[in-house]
């Protein structure tokens, strides 16, 4: 029997040819991959709410500084989307939190969220609505299909990069030009 490779802190890069409205240009990070499915946040696809009326929905007391307030929330994917994900920099002691690396953590419980704001929080992070989710060996087929390309994540990209150039800077990583592949897959 073939071992699973785990996509587990790896980026999956929507290819051009890659149309669902949900899913074209996107960027998500593989929080698991195991032999039941795989589950990851899209890190590039930004909701319509900002951090400061997301807060005031949850928690009327929290203290926002000023330079995060107008923070884009993201659409994390089409599962859930009325559920809250934070990925960020390690920093334990959170309500329902998971070690992802050394360096990366995803909560989802809402404590965190009052400190988020503020310099009490994790010191880089994306909160998130929703998440994608693949049934065993969809994400697999998906990629033999050629809908995804993969890299390694890294904090830098994650955290630093603008939400508009995430995918062009994922593909960068590539050290491919990204539009001259095909759609086509070919197995030998």
């Amino acid at each position: 029997m073939q071992q699973l490779k785990t996509l587990e802190n790896q980026l999956l890069i929507a290819m051009p040819s890659l149309t669902d409205k949900y899913f074209s240009r996107s960027v998500t990070y593989i929080c698991e991959h195991n032999e039941n499915g795989a589950m990851g946040i899209v890190i590039n696809q930004p909701s319509t709410m900002t951090f400061n009326e997301l807060i005031s929905q949850t928690d009327e007391t929290a203290v926002v500084d000023d330079n995060k307030k107008s923070t884009i929330v993201l659409c994390g994917g089409p599962v859930h989307p009325d559920r809250g994900f934070i990925l960020h920099s390690s920093q334990p002691g959170w309500n329902s939190s998971v070690e992802l690396t050394s360096e990366i953590m995803v909560t989802t419980s809402k404590d965190i969220l009052s400190v988020i704001g503020n310099d009490k929080g994790p010191d880089k992070s994306i909160v998130a609505l929703g998440y994608a989710g693949w049934e065993a060996g969809q994400l697999e087929q998906e990629i033999q299909e050629n809908a995804w390309l993969t890299v390694p994540a890294d904090l830098d990209l994650l955290f630093n990069t603008p939400i508009h150039n995430r995918w062009q800077a994922a593909v960068n990583r590539l050290g491919i030009d990204v539009w001259q592949l095909t759609q086509d897959a070919g197995h030998a």
